[in-house]
């Protein structure tokens, strides 16, 4: 199996023009549970390329995105070139060159799956100022609620390479109470989505490191596929990938 820290290289591209931000809700909640306040030190882990560091910088926190994969790293540092509070490191979640007791907060979307999860927590605990917080965000898709999500998810079955083995919901309650310790974890989901035209589609569908890339024998198959599920569902056009955003924070025993 490829490492984490590599199977984004070649989706960059596909990776910044197809997946979803996250709701302004996932600030107002911090805010509200946590205390985040504009001056928060942020280390947004697998910050890949920006997307929630955008979140915390325009609510002006100091953001550290730590991301291992170079091209991941480079569109984060392109997309946050303008955001002067904001600093690029090559880290992983186990390693991530921040001092001890950097940041309030340590942020992970779209990521903690991929991490070992008791040396992350170590790395964690370290640079955490006393009383710091960690919230895990992912958006969910949605595999069913309308014909077009279950044909998706089937698709994703049928071709993709180790989908089912690196599918982010095997990561269960327990191993996210297990990596918290001992401390309450609070729990919240919102609503997201995004509508897309054919040629985004396809991008949202290669953003996945578990689709067969253009060297694949099976890519020009699944392609065709994809194409004959967006002509079956699509309205003026227009398909429609729902999420839910699932958010887990709480702090370190």
């Amino acid at each position: 199996m490829t490492r984490p820290t590599e199977r984004f290289g070649r989706r960059v591209e596909s990776y910044v023009r197809s997946r979803p931000s996250y709701p302004q809700a996932l600030v107002e909640l911090l805010e509200t549970e946590c205390g985040l306040t504009p001056g928060w030190a942020v280390a947004d882990i697998g910050s890949g390329t920006g997307i929630l560091s955008r979140l915390f910088l325009e609510s002006g926190c100091r953001v550290y995105g730590v991301e291992p994969n170079l091209e991941m790293r480079r569109a984060g540092e392109a997309l946050l070139a303008t955001y002067r509070l904001f600093t690029s490191l090559d880290g992983t979640a186990e390693d991530t060159g921040l001092p001890d007791a950097a940041v309030d907060l340590v942020a992970a979307g779209q990521a903690f799956h991929w991490f070992e999860a008791q040396a992350a927590r170590r790395e964690f605990s370290r640079l955490l100022r006393p009383q710091g917080w960690v919230v895990l965000v992912w958006n969910d898709r949605r595999k069913q609620g309308s014909p077009f999500l279950q044909a998706y998810e089937e698709l994703l079955l049928a071709y993709g390479t180790d989908y089912q083995k690196v599918d982010h919901s095997r990561v269960g309650p327990k191993k996210i109470q297990s990596f918290f310790g001992r401390e309450p974890v609070g729990t919240a989901a919102f609503d997201n989505h995004q509508s897309f035209r054919f040629e985004g589609l396809k991008a949202r569908l290669l953003s996945s490191s578990y689709t067969p890339g253009p060297n694949h024998p099976r890519h020009t198959d699944m392609l065709r596929a994809l194409r004959q599920i967006f002509e079956a569902f699509e309205v003026d056009d227009l398909v429609s990938i729902v999420y839910d955003t699932q958010v887990y924070y709480g702090q370190l025993s």
